[in-house]
């Protein structure tokens, strides 16, 4: 799988309540969610956002509240990944549920400005900064968790399993 495109990038503790605030979360739709991504922060990150750009953020990002609803909001942007220092452990449990990326790379969260052109190769396990010339090694993800990305989150895994018994 690969993923390309522009970094946003935020700080340290971006939290669930800033990138999804809860008087949203009667909303379910995935696309009327992401009218509200990052309203706690950035309002006008819906408008900036394209489809397969990267988030990065810095240490504990998505901390606060389990709320599904964050990731959900983001991918509902068009978010490709999010690329951070370090996750929150209940919002990279949920961003994998979702088939939303989380690469864990807290060299290249220090070198990549706003803006940077970003390319993720999870086979290969390399994030490239195009725009700087830098390339990170990321991670190896069990092949599990691979498979839950790859088929677009755990419902679509799931249903894999049941279709192959």
């Amino acid at each position: 799988m690969k993923i390309t495109g522009k970094a946003l990038k935020y700080g340290d503790h971006v939290n669930t309540d800033v990138i999804i605030p809860g008087a949203y979360l009667s909303l379910t739709d995935p696309k009327e969610l992401a009218k509200h991504c990052m309203e706690g922060i950035d309002p006008d990150f819906p408008k900036k956002i394209k489809a397969g750009d990267i988030v990065v953020g810095g240490v504990n990002f998505g901390c606060g509240s389990s709320r599904e609803h964050a990731p959900m909001a983001l991918k509902g942007c068009g978010v490709g990944a999010v690329v951070a220092k370090s996750f929150a452990a209940i919002f990279y449990r949920n961003a994998i549920n979702i088939g939303l990326p989380l690469i864990e790379c807290p060299e290249a969260v220090g070198e990549t400005d706003e803006g940077d052109i970003l390319e993720i190769d999870m086979d290969l396990e390399v994030l490239k900064n195009v725009t700087k010339g830098k390339s990170y090694r990321i991670p190896s993800l069990p092949d599990s968790i691979k498979d839950i990305l790859n088929l677009g989150g755990l419902i679509e895994y799931v249903k894999n399993l049941k279709g192959r018994a």
